[in-house]
């Protein structure tokens, strides 16, 4: 079988010859690390992202079979993006610079974190008709320029990548990236912004949340008039922490589901049957809207403090909700028996099926190299 069948198998239930081995990248400076230690090429490190074909040899140079994220994307958010422009520089290096979303962030050097959001440009609905609503039209780049991995070139869809989808033949899987229904609105208005937006002004919240789904939709539905084969579809969200959701599940339900709905009925009329959806944090009150309007594959299922985990999940929704992710990716810093304990602890969580492992969120710079060349091996010697 090759990995793409394994990977469909797996989340179908139908039989395979062992499980994938899969991951979801990594940090740019655990690549840099690993580059100090010998272990990549400074050109593998720097060229890495997720999905092409720098990310294929980093793979295989751990004993992974393929990234989780490797997907097609249309360009489903602001087209163009606001051009990036430091707005000042203060004394100890730190500079606040408007980004392309139009989020005016605080950058400090040598900071690897999300920068601190200091003001959006995005308050009223004026700043939205003026500055965002031409950005979320329609047109025919943003598909053709998505790029596609083509074995071992990455090329763009309108330069040959339409018709290497469309002939299906690959090893390994490729989903059809359906955009963000709520979190690029949410990084715009930014979480206190958008909080206050639904009661402030119910009718602009509409129609950000409406102008978004309405372009995911058709960037969809483009790319797959154009006979492309995808494995599955796939959403980013980043709507929820440690505690929950970032927005009132109510809310969600009602304004953004339908949405949902819309695209992966779509998406199912073209033989598309799994629909992933990354999102970090304590995901748990926002499953039925993805559950009940056709979302099935949760994403990557972070252990993190609350100890998510699809067992529970499995026991509420049933086998038609499938999960990626929930291996803790805390024991690369560790040691063997760590790896050893929770490649055991996901044996009755693999068991159940639908299921496959994979690290929780991108591999950090205190994972060690060996440890997840270690891993890999195990996981092959356990699942094979």
């Amino acid at each position: 079988m090759t990995d793409r069948e394994r990977a469909m198998a797996v989340l179908k239930y139908q039989p395979y010859d062992r499980l994938p081995i899969v991951h979801f990248g990594f940090w740019k400076e655990t690549l840099a690390k690993w580059a100090e230690e010998g272990y990549l090429t400074k050109e593998e490190s720097e060229e890495w992202a997720d999905g092409n074909t720098m990310d294929a040899v980093v793979s295989q140079k751990l004993g992974f079979d393929f990234n989780w994220y490797s997907t097609v994307q249309p360009a489903t958010h602001l087209s163009p993006p606001f051009e990036k422009e430091v707005i000042e520089e203060m004394p100890d290096g730190s500079k606040k610079v408007l980004n392309e979303e139009g989020v005016i962030v605080l950058e400090k050097p040598g900071a690897i974190s999300i920068p601190a959001e200091i003001e959006h440009k995005l308050k009223t609905h004026q700043d939205w008709e003026e500055h965002y609503l031409p950005r979320m039209q329609f047109n025919q780049d943003r598909i053709d320029k998505a790029m596609v991995r083509a074995n071992d070139k990455m090329i763009r869809f309108d330069e040959g990548g339409k018709e290497f989808l469309q002939n299906g033949e690959r090893d390994y899987a490729m989903g059809l990236h359906c955009g963000s229904l709520f979190g690029t609105a949410r990084n715009v208005l930014g979480v206190v912004g958008a909080s206050y937006l639904f009661a402030d002004d119910p009718d602009l919240f509409d129609e950000i949340i409406n102008t978004y789904g309405n372009l995911c939709y058709q960037c969809t539905k483009a790319m797959l008039e154009t006979g492309a084969k995808f494995d599955f579809a796939h959403f980013w969200e980043d709507i929820c922490f440690k505690n929950g959701p970032l927005i009132i599940p109510s809310v969600f339900d009602e304004k953004v589901g339908p949405h949902y709905k819309r695209i992966t009925d779509l998406c199912q009329s073209y033989g598309i049957t799994i629909c992933s959806l990354d999102c970090d944090g304590c995901i748990d009150a926002l499953i039925p809207t993805w559950f009940n309007n056709g979302v099935n594959t949760m994403f990557p299922i972070e252990v993190g403090t609350w100890n998510a985990s699809i067992a529970p999940w499995r026991e509420k929704y049933g086998k038609e909700l499938r999960g990626v992710g929930g291996m803790n990716k805390v024991v690369f810093m560790r040691d063997r028996a760590a790896i050893d304990a929770e490649i055991e602890r996901l044996k009755p969580l693999v068991d159940l099926g639908g299921f496959i492992p994979c690290p929780d969120h991108r591999i950090a710079p205190d994972g060690l190299w060996d440890n997840v060349c270690y891993y890999t091996e195990r996981m092959r010697e356990t699942f094979g």
